[in-house]
């Protein structure tokens, strides 16, 4: 356990609740996302993890300690945060963003210079070329893997990002995604994610954590919120009839087609190419891959991760 909310609530001057009695638990090396509509009290929640906003019932556990017993500079060296505006400061270097906390931290200066270089090459910038540019020299995207590696610097157990790449054009938000789902088979961080888009967070999570109105509707794995949204709230936000109509697509569109090095594919579970792809992510929650046959041959496999791709592709994008 890395993260536990028992009965925790905040409550304005004015009486209105911006989360009402959140009870859930975020496991270490999760990527947990929260979504739900605009002031449904999703923001609010990552930010009751840090103490950017205190709590008013309840308690919080990181680490099976309360968070109210931290010293509050302890506590947020130990959790990196990533905002939508990314605000680098634009005086400073690249590499003199990156370095801030680990400054702080009194890290040497050999041991900054190689985790800027290390994190700069964990995502795709070359540090020598890089290194001493300033964010204007930079595209939107560029910045954005700045901000998420400057949250990285000091190493945190967990990471906080407050829909980081709602700002991005299209093209450079479909790559710093499958950017951060590369980084993450990598690093395992326990990250906590914000969103509005039902696309974003199928494609990220390992749970989805639904809210409305500060109270929480639905937590589940991509494929449960799929194919079992536990009310007509959860089904209209999921965009059920998108996705009723991607599920007619047969298996055979996404089964990878070189399966050069896959080996005992004989040995495996085995699917006809014309089975939904919405039945096979339930078969996918117990098998890293399965076969695909047709007309009695294998023809390729699917992954759990081809199958969500090709949904939160496809989907009809909803921002409420």
């Amino acid at each position: 356990m890395m993260i536990q909310f028992e009965n925790v609530s905040k409550k304005y001057p004015d009486g209105t609740y911006a989360t009402h009695s959140l009870n859930f638990t975020i496991q270490e090396g999760e990527f947990f996302v929260l979504i739900g509509p605009s002031g449904c009290g999703k923001t609010t929640t990552l930010k009751l993890i840090n103490r950017l906003i205190d709590l008013t019932d309840g308690t919080i556990f990181f680490n099976e300690k309360k968070i109210s017993e931290y010293d509050i500079h302890e506590l947020r060296w130990n959790i990196g945060y990533v905002l939508q505006q990314i605000a680098l400061f634009p005086h400073m270097t690249i590499e003199e963003n990156i370095a801030v906390v680990p400054e702080l931290k009194k890290w040497s200066r050999d041991k900054i210079r190689s985790r800027v270089d290390e994190l700069l090459e964990m995502v795709g910038l070359d540090p020598d070329t890089y290194r001493d540019r300033k964010p204007s020299e930079l595209s939107g995207g560029q910045q954005q893997r700045v901000g998420v590696v400057r949250a990285l610097a000091a190493d945190p157990q967990i990471i906080l990002m407050d829909e980081p790449f709602s700002a991005l054009d299209p093209i450079s938000r479909e790559k710093i995604q499958n950017d951060l789902i590369d980084l993450q088979k990598r690093i395992k961080k326990t990250i906590v994610f914000v969103t509005h888009d039902m696309q974003e967070a199928l494609k990220l999570g390992d749970r989805i954590c639904l809210m409305n109105e500060g109270e929480i509707v639905q937590i589940d794995t991509p494929e449960v919120m799929i194919e079992k949204p536990v009310n007509q709230f959860a089904e209209e936000f999921i965009g059920n009839g998108a996705t009723q109509m991607i599920g007619m697509a047969k298996v055979e569109k996404i089964a990878q087609k070189h399966v050069e090095g896959i080996e005992n594919i004989s040995g495996m579970t085995a699917i006809s190419a014309e089975t939904p792809i919405i039945d096979v992510l339930s078969l996918l929650a117990n098998e890293e891959m399965i076969a695909v046959e047709k007309n009695g041959a294998a023809i390729g496999v699917v992954t759990r991760e081809a199958a969500l791709q090709f949904i939160s592709e496809n989907m009809s994008e909803r921002r409420v």
